[in-house]
């Protein structure tokens, strides 16, 4: 058997905390792939004249942003047993990297990103403004047809309509001036909305907040 030709795939349900959240998503890949390396598991690999291991991660986790459902497709190319692999990567894992889950999935399954549709986000907010003043700002934003926004794309500022990509928006409480955001948000195809354009938009653009991904929503197979 080559070892360029998979015949296993493992999904990896991982967090990230800590010093984590501030390195790229180029850096976060770099961190996976010294890890499974120093684990030993045997990874497929590309073919060509710098072969790299076959690795899918599910979605960019901005900088700065924490999670608890990252997603990370490893190809191997010997079969291994899942609580061996999840034994051998939790001995090499740096800190602010934890592992909730490992499951086989089929080799041939769509990737994470063809099938990712919404994301879920726990959003605190350090601000004086009222609990209540929050809500009618979430109201207000919610009954918009349109709210255009602006992105950088490149080198320069696109505009684009941020109200579609909000799917939900609730204020679950404060505490010593710090509010309790969810949001529910489109994450696919049709476009991704981003928490801190959300606070943009609720007048809150200049506050301290911390975000943390909930959840990743996936379309079914077909």
């Amino acid at each position: 058997m080559s070892e360029a030709t998979p015949v296993q795939r493992l999904r990896i349900v991982y967090t990230v905390e800590g010093p984590l959240r501030y390195i790229s998503v180029l850096d976060k890949g770099s961190t996976w792939e010294r890890l499974l390396r120093r684990a030993h598991v045997p990874m497929a690999y590309s073919q060509g004249y710098n072969p790299r291991p076959k690795l899918q991660l599910g979605t960019a986790l901005p900088v700065g942003y924490s999670s608890e459902c990252e997603l990370l497709d490893v190809f191997m190319a010997r079969r291994m047993p899942l609580d061996a692999f999840l034994s051998a990567i939790l001995a090499e894992r740096p800190p602010g990297l934890g592992v909730r889950q490992v499951c086989e999935v089929p080799l041939r399954a769509l990737s994470v990103q063809a099938r990712l549709r919404e994301a879920l986000y726990e959003v605190q907010v350090w601000s004086d403004v009222s609990p209540t003043s929050l809500r009618q700002a979430i109201e207000a934003l919610m009954a918009c047809k349109e709210a255009t926004s602006r992105r950088r794309k490149g080198k320069g500022m696109v505009e684009y309509d941020l109200r579609p990509l909000i799917l939900d928006i609730r204020h679950e409480g404060a505490q010593n001036g710090v509010h309790r955001l969810f949001m529910h948000l489109r994450n696919g195809p049709e476009g991704s909305g981003r928490p801190e354009e959300v606070l943009e938009k609720l007048g809150m653009a200049d506050v301290r907040y911390r975000i943390h991904r909930k959840a990743l929503i996936l379309a079914e197979e077909e």
